[in-house]
């Protein structure tokens, strides 16, 4: 009786130890639905230093190392799994994990081979394993995975008996989404809906789906956002995508949702100094802003990254161009590589044409922006910055190619976009390429004067002495042009330039005074005053064609190579 009751006393004990066991892992899990990863993570690490055995526990110890969107500890998520692996290699659960640190890494095979071992391991069945699979490669927020493989998991995940767990089912709509089909993601988080009323993920999620169509959604997905407050107020991820898609647009909005966001994280948010900051920049407190990211740099031992370029955004704006330079190359200096943006790199550009000496490394940051930015106006954008700047330096030759290169990045460039690169070439004397940009012009904008004004006069610099006519099926088309209306802009000297390319042509060349002296009046029937042409009608009207040898050291003054 005394050994029943001993028995019956530990089986108690033992009962009790796992029932708080779970209880930890249902905490830490909360935590992490919750995004509190620093507390999750205490968690976890308890469960862990108390029982190294605990693969469960080392999983999502792992999980909570790579779930921040700033900051993801990969190196440290790699050891937990590689060290536990170490005690339980045979775990599933911890094959998923490495093989989702992997995917991270981009080692996709090694990754993959870890999955099939997890699957393998759990014969298939365990549902928990199959999410942690699933989980990794359907990740919507990461490029990496394999979209496809994930639903696959997923779904013979939810094909167990009895299922019913709203995580694992808007994991697949995750899944589904990042496939691209959004109307089964849709679907998959109402199922998860039904499965728990009160998962405010899944009703987050959907309102993810139509933000992602963009414009002319609004109402839909904001009206899914506040579902998803109403049937979670704790839930901080959707505060926080409030905030920011109010930043741009209703900064007392944002800072609403901000307050509400931070209230929410607590302790957990680690950069809270920097969104406080950051909310004082979109008010147009631009002082505050600077001040409180140097208050937040100096009260950290270790600031976060986004404070120095919060601090050079907020002196750009001060007009603090030696603060602003200062606090960039620190942010360049503390910054992961991966998370400069394009953005950064241009105003830092702009920055540094301020300072003598830094043209060249101006230009490596302009360069790196176009690089990274992935829409066409924003590269055409910062070329046209760079190319301004060769263009205030008569560096005509750089100026046309980083104009040529606008045009290479923007499919739907202008006729300003082609004058700029002809231009330049045509500036920098290089005749052929400017010819070349002013024949697109001319293609595009057919009834424009100025692409076959300029082939005009790049041919006429190419044939100086007009022996091979060059420019003049294109000095004709600018007068065909130019006669339409006259009153166009430029269009009176457009034309002058034409009549006295087509002077000197036929008296010079052709040796036809008549049709020399058309040129000559249709010039006076434009502008009467013009001095040179009253001269040159003067001298090709005593021109006697018979006495050449008397006449030869007078020319008419006026060909269009002088006239440009």
């Amino acid at each position: 009786m005394k050994n029943l009751k001993f028995t019956l006393i530990l089986l108690g004990s033992f009962l009790m130890i796992n029932y708080a066991n779970a209880q930890s892992i249902d905490e830490g899990k909360k935590f992490m639905y919750y995004e509190k990863f620093i507390s999750a993570k205490n968690v976890f690490q308890q469960l862990l230093t108390a029982d190294p055995n605990n693969d469960e526990a080392a999983y999502w110890l792992g999980q909570s190392l790579i779930a921040p969107d700033e900051d993801k500890d990969i190196d440290g998520a790699k050891a937990v799994y590689v060290k536990a692996l170490q005690t339980k290699p045979g775990s599933a659960l911890l094959n998923a994990g490495l093989g989702h640190v992997e995917l991270l890494e981009g080692k996709t095979a090694d990754a993959r081979n870890h999955f099939e071992s997890a699957i393998s391991l759990s014969n298939g069945k365990d549902i928990n394993v199959l999410d942690a699979v699933g989980f990794a490669n359907g990740d919507f927020d990461s490029k990496m995975g394999d979209a496809a493989y994930a639903v696959e998991k997923l779904k013979q995940a939810t094909e167990t008996k009895r299922f019913k767990d709203a995580k694992i089912m808007t994991d697949l709509g995750d899944a589904y989404r990042k496939l691209g089909d959004g109307g089964s993601a849709q679907r998959t988080y109402e199922e998860a809906l039904k499965m728990d009323p009160s998962y405010a993920r899944a009703m987050f999620r959907i309102g993810r789906i139509y933000q992602s169509q963009g414009r002319g959604q609004e109402a839909i997905y904001l009206k899914y956002y506040n579902d998803a407050i109403a049937l979670d107020p704790n839930y901080t991820r959707v505060y926080f995508i409030l905030y920011q898609y109010f930043y741009e647009t209703d900064v007392v909005k944002s800072a609403a949702y901000l307050d509400k966001y931070l209230a929410a994280k607590g302790s957990d948010e680690l950069n809270s100094c920097f969104l406080t900051a950051q909310m004082k920049f979109a008010q147009g407190l631009f002082a505050e802003a600077y001040t409180s990211s140097e208050n937040c740099i100096a009260a950290s031992p270790a600031p976060y990254p986004n404070l120095y370029g919060l601090k050079a955004y907020a002196a750009v704006k001060l007009g603090d161009t030696l603060g602003s330079k200062k606090a960039f190359e620190m942010y360049f200096q503390k910054q992961k590589p991966a998370k400069i943006g394009p953005r950064d790199y241009a105003t830092y550009a702009s920055i540094l044409w301020g300072f003598p000496g830094n043209d060249v490394l101006a230009a490596e940051m302009i360069n790196k922006a176009v690089t990274l930015d992935t829409l066409a106006t924003n590269k055409a954008a910062y070329l046209k910055l760079l190319a301004q700047r060769y263009v205030e330096q008569k560096l005509n030759i750089e100026a046309a190619k980083t104009y040529g290169r606008v045009i290479s990045v923007k499919p739907n460039y202008t006729n300003v976009d082609l004058f700029n690169a002809g231009y330049n070439f045509y500036a920098a004397g290089l005749f052929d390429s400017s010819n070349r940009y002013f024949k697109l012009y001319a293609e595009k904008y057919p009834d424009d004067i100025m692409g076959y004004y300029m082939q005009a006069n790049a041919n006429s610099a190419i044939d100086s002495t007009s022996a091979m006519g060059l420019a003049i099926p294109h000095y004709q088309k600018t007068i065909e042009i130019g006669e339409k209306d006259p009153t166009a802009p430029n269009a009176k000297n457009r034309l002058m330039v034409a009549y006295k390319y087509f002077l000197g042509y036929y008296f010079n060349v052709k040796k036809e005074k008549d049709s020399a002296l058309i040129y000559v009046d249709k010039a006076l029937a434009l502008d009467p005053t013009d001095e040179s042409m009253i001269s040159n009608k003067e001298f090709i009207m005593k021109y006697d064609p018979n006495a050449p040898a008397k006449q030869a050291a007078k020319k008419p003054q006026g060909s269009a190579a002088k006239n440009k």
